[in-house]
């Protein structure tokens, strides 16, 4: 089948897929990955091979920056140290605790090897998480530490997979220097993604076309993954960091552009991670095949201990760090906060994995040792992880009182910046030279249906032009209060305001239009 037409065909099973998670109420990557399992088996379908650094550098930047642009920066800086412990602790110790169970279990498995399959199927993924979570209303902290997490992990696991993969085709591993190796990437990637992101935003606010804007978006996520790959980096801290720093530099594009942007970034992401859920799964016909030396109870018993160890040792590790962590940003912070029970056991719950883990799998060298069963290791814990927590999560939501007081309550910081926006979308803004004036000229007209039409339309004008004032000064206001604004009321306030500019802008084009 030509490659148009399965590219067609994806498309078309993603669109039926999530039709049917959204009426039977379960995430859609979950659907997806199962539907792909079916669809690997049909005959006749061709096989749908993963290019593992296609897959990376395709669908990784894109959704990794998606991802940035709406991550709530002020929610993520409050938790790094959980943040932090998740994504370098938990995954080395869970790679730890995989790699001494996967040794035991598989006969010839070297130290090396071992480690290297708890690299990959150590780190939870940030398509996953966002796919999964978004279906649930969560508490802020506990969003902001898992998709804190799933953002950075990559990093330390990729890292981590490539020390491994290196000693196994060495022999040997290297000790020295591997401080360094973590270090170095993370601060070249991070340098990378930043001037990315200062070079984006510079054409973005000069290109002066809402297209070529957007396009310029894009192209940066690539750009800074691609740049920082190449200079030794880690390209995923790299499209990360050039995300965060377009998504903080929004509010200075036109009210339009920000609209579409944010649609155009949407419909990206909802099709490249319908796509690279679906074809995690198509992989299984490939990987099950090259199986024919393990018998299926040997494959069943070493998929299961493994998944439970990467379950349990998720478990463990934030058990054991979450509380003394929780005590030491209470008194950092000044303050006090003692997660419920429910915290850290949805957080544990909550670490799901996906393409990077079956693509770095995918990645080994044909001479790697036990290439095929790692390969299956790792699709088993994408899917016992996945698919299995996945679905279980609204349940173990539901056995918990998942309240936050300390979030839910209405800071006046917020209520402030909600009657200004108000204000400002109803034409009034206390204090402001024109607007109170040009409303109440407009309005008691109207009411009073005399005048003749091009005094109207000259007050209508008025009235117009001293909204968009209005919803200007508002905007400044919200730039000048951003960091005592929760992202989600900035961008929802933000939002409002331009969807109101947005109406008026047309609004004035008729009226120039009808007056020609």
């Amino acid at each position: 089948m030509p490659t148009l037409e399965m590219i067609l065909l994806l498309i078309a099973a993603s669109l039926l897929l999530t039709l049917a998670a959204n009426r039977l109420r379960v995430p859609p990557a979950v659907m997806l990955v199962l539907g792909g399992m079916a669809l690997a088996f049909i005959p006749g379908l061709p096989t749908v091979e993963l290019e593992p650094e296609l897959a990376l550098a395709l669908f990784l930047p894109p959704l990794l920056q998606a991802s940035a642009l709406r991550t709530d920066w002020g929610e993520f800086r409050s938790n790094i140290v959980f943040i932090i412990l998740l994504a370098f602790g938990a995954v080395l110790f869970t790679a730890a605790a995989v790699a001494v169970v996967a040794r035991e279990l598989i006969p010839g498995l070297g130290w090396p090897a071992a480690v290297t399959l708890g690299a990959i199927v150590a780190p939870p993924d940030a398509v996953a998480a966002t796919s999964v979570l978004k279906r649930f209303k969560l508490p802020k902290r506990i969003v902001a530490v898992l998709e804190g997490e799933s953002l950075i992990n990559d990093a330390s696991a990729l890292v981590l997979y490539r020390i491994a993969v290196a000693a196994t085709l060495a022999g040997a591993f290297r000790l020295d220097g591997l401080l360094a190796s973590f270090l170095l990437p993370a601060v070249l990637g991070i340098g990378v993604g930043l001037a990315a992101g200062m070079a984006a935003n510079w054409a973005m606010l000069h290109l002066e076309d809402r297209f070529l804007e957007i396009v310029a978006s894009f192209l940066a996520a690539f750009l800074s993954y691609l740049a920082a790959e190449w200079l030794g980096g880690s390209g995923v801290l790299g499209a990360v960091a050039c995300g965060g720093l377009i998504g903080r530099a929004q509010l200075k594009l036109a009210a339009r552009t920000r609209l579409e942007t944010n649609s155009a970034w949407e419909l990206v992401e909802f099709v490249l991670s319908s796509l690279v859920f679906l074809i995690v799964g198509l992989q299984l016909r490939g990987i099950v095949s090259r199986l024919t030396d393990y018998p299926t109870t040997e494959l069943l018993v070493l998929a299961g201990a493994v998944s439970a160890v990467l379950i349990v040792s998720r478990f463990a590790w934030v058990f054991l760090t979450f509380y003394p962590a929780s005590a030491l940003v209470a008194v950092i912070r000044g303050g006090s906060f003692t997660p419920p029970l429910s915290y850290p056991t949805i957080i544990s719950w909550s670490g799901m994995r996906g393409v990077v883990s079956l693509a770095a799998a995918l990645a080994l060298p044909a001479a790697f040792a036990e290439r095929d069963i790692i390969i299956f290791l790792a699709f088993c814990a994408i899917f016992s992880t996945l698919v299995v927590q996945g679905t279980t999560l609204k349940l173990l939501i539901g056995w918990f009182d998942i309240r936050d007081p300390a979030i839910a309550a209405v800071t006046p910081e917020t209520v402030a910046a909600r009657e200004m926006v108000a204000a400002a979308i109803a034409g009034v803004i206390p204090g402001a030279d024109g607007v109170d004036a040009a409303v109440a000229r407009y309005r008691q007209r109207q009411a009073a249906s005399i005048g003749d039409a091009l005094a109207d339309r000259a007050l209508l004008e008025a009235f117009l032009d001293a909204k968009l004032r209005a919803i200007h000064q508002a905007r400044e206001g919200l730039k000048a209060q951003r960091s005592d604004l929760d992202g989600e009321t900035l961008a929802t306030l933000t939002q409002e305001l331009d969807l109101e500019e947005e109406q008026i802008r047309l609004a004035m084009s008729r009226t120039t239009e009808d007056a020609v």
